[in-house]
């Protein structure tokens, strides 16, 4: 493959299916026709597993590689069940300790980096302004743009200084939509002065601090520029990124294949838009087609001119100056993975995290054993481990910490007659009832099932598992526990409360600037 050729295709990075790479990516890696790699859950099996991909991977592609992934703590984390997992961006706020959350986001750094990624696409700097917002949520630190600044940056240190690249996203800020870019183009009327005073602040904190990159959204920001999605559009980041915030660090899209993109332009179109906006790095997540129409579109605009050739080497700059930083030339160290220390760092700080309150006492102590009933609205994410038979994370936090109780789960939002039929029946022959749910306020059958189930029980304790709002649009219960999100130590934190059967701690919207 020719220098050129080798150029354009450093701008991508490209993801795949299955825990072994196919043929066609060791190919493509050899010859220089892409930058790196993201991965996925389904990439991931085990440590060891994991470690020999990152390294066969590294070892056929001539030059150093990006290796990236979505492992931002909480709801978004790739990385699950054998790995370390941290609480969420909100709950690490909550603790109102930054050094905490520093050493949460370190504890992922290390073992990222000892499993040969070298490229995260966290923090979530978005500012949590809109509750129906279906994406953000917990995966912000806050509804204050200062707090959102400060705990970000503590994340940008925890991971930068373990040696995986952070990524500040989603760029100028997604918190104030109601639309998922996985699925439709939003556009956002934010006044400009709002943008610069507010979402922009977190920014240009890590922008000082050094991140090594930033990710931007497929939104079209009105004030900004009313024709292209923030990922394609020059305005946004040729003037704002790099003129006006005087940023020279690597500029990523967000994958290209999201609907958002995917339904307004095709593959070779997006691919030169983008680079004409000023990306370093374009994401093409899925599908094998895509990524090579992407890649042919954009080597054939830049051989016929419509794409200056310095405009790729620019992109290419940066990433060599990312690559020079965190390139991973050791062999993986397993032994990093899933320390003690680093289960009691995140437990740690998912108790700190979390929020309690009771609002009426309970007609007799908790007593673990048949007279107490578990219903769980469970994550989508766990919506084929339910129909393999498998157990969620919560009932398995239940089984390691020894507490017997009889126990359901629902899907979130799909109609399953006969566990809502068992869940029914608990609700009305429990003593206690512990009803556990992810984010009922933007489900309505959750909403109204959790409801029913709330004016069947004698004693009522609603657990929030990932957005707190769930409280506003619920029975007010005897107690309520709102973890901020449902990784492993968010689930054992709060039934590690219940066990205490403590009274009220905190309001569960408290947050300081």
């Amino acid at each position: 493959m020719d220098e050129l050729a080798a150029q354009v295709g450093r701008l991508f990075v490209v993801g795949f299916e299955g825990t072994t790479a196919p043929l066609y990516l060791l190919e493509w890696l050899a010859e220089g026709r892409v930058g790196g790699v993201i991965l996925f859950a389904r990439n991931v099996e085990s440590p060891s597993q994991l470690a020999a991909l990152t390294s066969g991977l590294r070892v056929v592609a001539p030059r150093p590689i990006l290796i990236g992934i979505d492992q931002e703590g909480g709801t978004v984390a790739r990385l699950r069940g054998s790995f370390t997992e941290s609480p969420s961006a909100m709950a690490l706020s909550n603790s109102n300790d930054e050094a905490q959350a520093e050493r949460c986001y370190g504890v992922l750094g290390t073992e990222m980096r000892a499993l040969g990624i070298n490229w995260d696409y966290a923090p979530v700097v978005d500012i949590s302004y809109n509750r129906e917002n279906p994406t953000v949520g917990v995966r912000s630190f806050g509804t204050q743009g200062s707090r959102v600044s400060r705990y970000a940056a503590a994340a940008v240190r925890g991971l930068q200084k373990q040696g995986v690249a952070a990524c500040a996203k989603h760029f100028p800020g997604l918190g104030n939509t109601a639309i998922d870019t996985h699925v439709a183009l939003p556009t956002i009327d934010t006044p400009l002065d709002h943008l610069l005073a507010h979402d922009l602040l977190p920014y240009r904190t890590l922008m000082a601090e050094g991140v090594a990159s930033i990710m931007t959204t497929h939104t079209i920001y009105a004030a900004l520029d009313e024709q292209y999605p923030a990922t394609l559009s020059p305005h946004v980041i040729q003037r704002l990124i790099r003129q006006e915030l005087g940023y020279d660090g690597l500029v990523t899209s967000d994958c290209m294949e999201m609907k958002a993109i995917a339904d307004h332009y095709e593959p070779g179109a997006y691919a030169v838009l983008g680079a004409l906006a000023g990306l370093d790095v374009i994401l093409v997540s899925h599908t094998r087609a895509a990524q090579e129409e992407a890649y042919r579109g954009l080597l054939a605009a830049v051989e016929d001119g419509r794409v200056p050739l310095a405009r790729i080497r620019e992109a290419n700059r940066r990433i060599e100056a990312l690559l020079a930083r965190y390139a991973i030339a050791e062999q993986p160290n397993l032994q990093a993975i899933a320390t003690p220390e680093h289960q009691q760092i995140v437990l740690e700080a998912a108790r700190l995290g979390l929020r309690a309150e009771q609002h009426k006492p309970l007609k007799q102590p908790i007593v673990w054993g048949e007279g107490v009933a578990v219903v769980e609205f469970a994550s989508v994410l766990e919506t084929e481990v339910l129909e393999s038979g498998g157990a969620t994370g919560l009932y398995s936090a239940m089984q390691q910490l020894s507490l017997s109780a009889r126990y359901v789960a629902l899907k979130s939002s799909e109609d399953d007659p006969q566990a809502w039929e068992t869940a029914q029946r608990l609700a009305r022959e429990a003593d206690l009832l512990i009803v556990v749910t992810r984010n009922a306020h933007l489900l309505p059958v959750q909403q109204a099932r959790a409801t029913a189930l709330a004016e069947a029980a004698r004693d009522l304790i609603f657990i929030h598992a990932r957005n707190p709002y769930d409280a506003e649009v619920l029975p007010t219960p005897h107690a309520t526990i709102a973890t901020y999100g449902d990784a492993a130590p968010q689930l054992r934190a709060a039934l590690e409360r219940l066990i205490q059967a403590e009274p009220t701690i905190q309001p569960l919207y408290y947050q300081q600037a």
